[in-house]
């Protein structure tokens, strides 16, 4: 297991699911840093360390919601596989929509997983716990996440 904490970037409109994603791994006891964004704008200008984001530590996962106003998470994830300074981010797709279309082009656009949003606290507790286990304890992570 890595020794280093990571930022956990989640970029979601809804802020109730902003709260309770990080309520969920704050209750798994999980030392990582967890920032959250509004929409895919705040997104880029978070991980191009632009405005209020110019101290911001590079995350070393990407939780993405599709469906946001300003830049929906398709067009964030486009452009952040197209940058070789961020594609090496892992990026898990975390949405509402379940629709086969939306797994395809996400995955095609370079995503590193696909989860539809479980409904419940509870349920996302048990999603968070094993997403935990497997991009932090299972998964080798790039060094250079620590970098910037």
């Amino acid at each position: 297991m890595p020794g280093n904490v990571l930022t956990i970037l989640m970029a979601d409109d809804d802020e109730d699911d902003r709260l309770s994603t990080k309520e969920a791994f704050r209750d798994h006891h999980l030392a990582n840093d967890f920032q959250t964004v509004n929409d895919g704008e705040e997104l880029m200008q978070y991980l191009h360390r632009r405005g209020k984001y110019s101290d911001a530590p590079r995350p070393g996962l990407i939780l993405l919601d599709l469906n946001m106003p300003r830049k929906d998470g398709r067009e964030a994830l486009k452009e952040i596989k197209s940058d070789p300074a961020l594609r090496s981010i892992p990026v898990v797709i975390l949405t509402t929509s379940s629709e086969e279309e939306d797994i395809l082009k996400t995955y095609d656009l370079g995503a590193n997983s696909f989860i539809t949003k479980p409904v419940g606290f509870e349920s996302l507790v048990q999603l968070v716990s094993k997403m935990t286990q497997y991009w932090f304890q299972l998964v080798e992570l790039p060094h250079e996440m620590a970098n910037g």
